[in-house]
């Protein structure tokens, strides 16, 4: 996993997921709070695969993004290299 899913997970995904499920729980008329709280985490759950799927589309159609870039020495800066 990368960090994109995590971020798509926390922020995007999940919130719209869950809060829509929780919209058509309620609007088919079940209000207990146990069908409320299913429907919030399974919500969640399905979260994690849908924003792992927008994290690959959006590395699949970025064209600035190399795959092969990364590593442990992309995450610490150059020693070497110039302030700026």
């Amino acid at each position: 996993m990368d960090r994109l899913t995590y971020v798509l997970t926390l922020s995007a995904t999940a919130p719209a997921l869950m809060g829509g499920l929780v919209i058509v729980v309620l609007a088919l008329g079940f209000y207990s709070w146990q069908v409320i709280l299913a429907a919030a985490l399974a919500g969640l759950v399905l979260s994690w695969p849908a924003g792992y799927l927008v994290s690959r589309k959006v590395k699949r159609d970025d064209p600035e993004f190399d795959h092969r870039k990364g590593g442990p020495s992309a995450v610490v800066p150059d020693a070497d290299a110039r302030e700026v």
